[in-house]
């Protein structure tokens, strides 16, 4: 039997320059949905299936995101207590950010890179399987894309790369596409992973984006990435995932059915989720909706 997965990482160190000079202050994963910071999301997603401790591989100016998920301060906890009934879910609301997993802050040390919060994390792992997920996009879907992954993990034992179908012809230019033999519709035995192929050149078009599986095993080969790597090359878990295939290691794409992409990650896409999410919001949507049909521009 295949073992439980617990634990995510999440690595949260960038600095958000495309979001300056909001993020002088405020980390990028902080960013509201609405009334929710993004990072929330993917924590809640992560709890939902089934994960109990979240390792956040943060950096000097990250302190907010851990006042996010620690207990809230007494002052805000008195205030809302005398706000008497109308306020008391909003009081539920904060004391369960704080509950709902372990969470534990690593400060990232290491070269510029996605595969150096995983190896700051390595000590936490242990021989365990992980799920790595970022900060700033996420897949909503039914079931959760948490879930998809973790049933392919079940089935096959085996490291596991969350995917979408590309839609656009620039998806080509900024995702990692995997190839190799379909198993069934949307699931891919991994033989090579191509980094922003092109159109022509992709090998599939399951892009491969914000979340995946990682059997502990991907530490030796982020080792043995990370031995070699030139003076001011980048350190990336895509490297250790090409090592691991050359050596036989089993590696699966599966597409996130019945779901959406939202990046955040840019002020573009950020706008269009916070947009969309306020249009499904129960307390302003139809407030929200009428605004924007009223809108001169």
């Amino acid at each position: 039997m295949n073992k439980k997965i617990r634990k995510a990482v999440i690595p949260a160190a960038g600095f958000g320059t495309r979001f300056l000079p909001q993020t002088k202050a405020m980390p990028k994963e902080m960013l509201p949905i609405v009334d929710k910071p993004v990072i929330q999301y993917v924590v809640e997603e992560l709890v939902d299936a089934g994960i109990t401790d979240i390792i956040i591989v943060t950096g000097y100016h990250k302190r907010t995101i851990e006042d996010h998920f620690d207990a809230a301060n007494l002052d805000l906890i008195e205030n809302l207590r005398m706000g008497g009934p109308k306020k008391l879910p909003l009081l539920e609301q904060v004391e369960k950010i704080s509950n709902m997993a372990n969470f534990i802050y690593i400060r990232q040390k290491g070269p510029y890179g996605n595969g150096t919060p995983l190896l700051n994390a390595r000590h936490i792992i242990g021989n365990e399987p992980f799920i790595y997920t970022f900060s700033d996009d996420f897949i909503v879907s039914k079931p959760s894309r948490m879930k998809q992954m973790l049933d392919v993990y079940d089935e096959f034992g085996c490291s596991v790369l969350g995917s979408v179908k590309a839609t656009h012809d620039d998806d080509y230019d900024r995702y990692g596409f995997a190839g190799g033999e379909e198993i069934r519709p949307g699931l891919i035995d991994v033989s090579t992973i191509i980094e922003k192929p092109g159109k022509d050149n992709a090998p599939s078009d399951l892009a491969n984006v914000s979340g995946y599986v990682f059997t502990p095993d991907i530490f030796d080969y982020l080792d043995h990435v990370l031995e070699n790597l030139g003076e001011g090359e980048e350190f990336y878990y895509n490297d250790a995932l090409k090592l691991m295939l050359k050596d036989g290691k089993k590696v699966m794409a599966s597409e996130i059915k019945d779901g959406k992409y939202y990046d955040t990650g840019n002020k573009l896409e950020y706008m269009k989720t916070a947009v969309e999410f306020a249009l499904k919001h129960p307390d302003i949507n139809g407030k929200f909706r009428q605004f924007l049909k009223e809108l001169e521009i």
